[in-house]
């Protein structure tokens, strides 16, 4: 139970972290069949499903409660490096992802994939504000509506090996947002200021909603994907993976660009290439 808690957190911290797939790091734990069988068999094995489901739930609230207040913190106080951190943790997950497709022939389809999936992300990134401009938080019945399907969304991607749930809510201008609304209903909670904690479910209850409903409507599917055509999943995920950073460059602020922190960046790109190969041995 405690070990598979502890492995919940490690995909809830991962999930947070734009860039970086819950989904990649429940396959190099060994858990992502396990995830997925439970969540697709969670009427006709419920208690064997729950047994599965809810350490890991448990386990993965925990995580992102005990991240959202740092991260926050660290894109306010070194943007360049936290991103720089962040480009290099997807680097080093493209060799676990290009592993998958090693040694196979390259079809005209699976360039297609990767291509489509490349530009999908990189066009967004083109066209779209500097994440947070667009996001609107107040409460009314469209805007609930909105956070229930972006919920549906980030989650989904969160189920796929490979693709970042929080990057999607980065490319949807809801990351910070989100992030922010977190940390004061945590902050709320713990002062037991009601009034604060319920302006708080505004935006978390829906988006909740949203983020349940969507790894369970898509958990079916990737098993379906990954069964039947699991090179062309792959290749998808690698256009992703790769488009990923410019995506980050396009989108976030840097912040002052100075010696040190050219320095002190590049250091903090090596640090997460290392961990995201060491989190991709298998």
């Amino acid at each position: 139970m405690l070990r598979m808690v502890l492995k919940g957190m490690v995909i809830g911290i991962a999930n947070i972290i734009p860039g970086v797939s819950g989904g990649t790091m429940a396959v190099s734990m060994g858990i992502y069949d396990k995830i997925i069988h439970a969540a697709t068999h969670i009427v006709s094995e419920f208690k064997k499903s729950m047994r599965i489901l809810i350490p890991i739930i448990l386990g993965a609230a925990i995580g992102v409660v005990a991240l959202a207040r740092i991260i926050e913190m660290m894109f306010a106080r070194a943007p360049f490096q936290t991103n720089l951190l962040f480009i290099g943790l997807i680097v080093g997950g493209l060799p676990a992802m290009a592993r998958k497709v090693k040694g196979k022939s390259i079809r005209g389809g699976h360039i297609l994939a990767f291509l489509f999936f490349f530009c999908m992300v990189a066009g967004l990134a083109l066209l779209g504000e500097e994440e947070g401009a667009a996001a609107d938080l107040s409460f009314s019945l469209w805007n609930v509506l909105k956070l229930v399907g972006v919920g549906v969304i980030a989650s989904a991607t969160m189920v796929i090996p490979g693709v970042s749930g929080s990057m999607m809510l980065m490319l949807m201008g809801y990351y910070t947002p989100i992030l922010e609304q977190v940390n004061d209903f945590i902050d709320s909670l713990v002062a037991l200021d009601v009034p604060a904690v319920l302006e708080g479910c505004k935006v978390l209850v829906p988006f909740g909603i949203g983020v349940v409903a969507g790894i369970f409507a898509i958990a079916k599917l990737v098993e379906f994907i990954f069964q039947r055509f699991p090179d062309y999943a792959y290749w998808a995920i690698i256009g992703l993976i790769v488009s990923s950073p410019l995506a980050i460059l396009l989108m976030n602020p840097m912040g002052a660009v100075t010696a040190l922190s050219l320095l002190t960046g590049a250091i903090a790109l090596a640090a997460g290439v290392l961990a995201a190969l060491k989190l991709g041995e298998e």
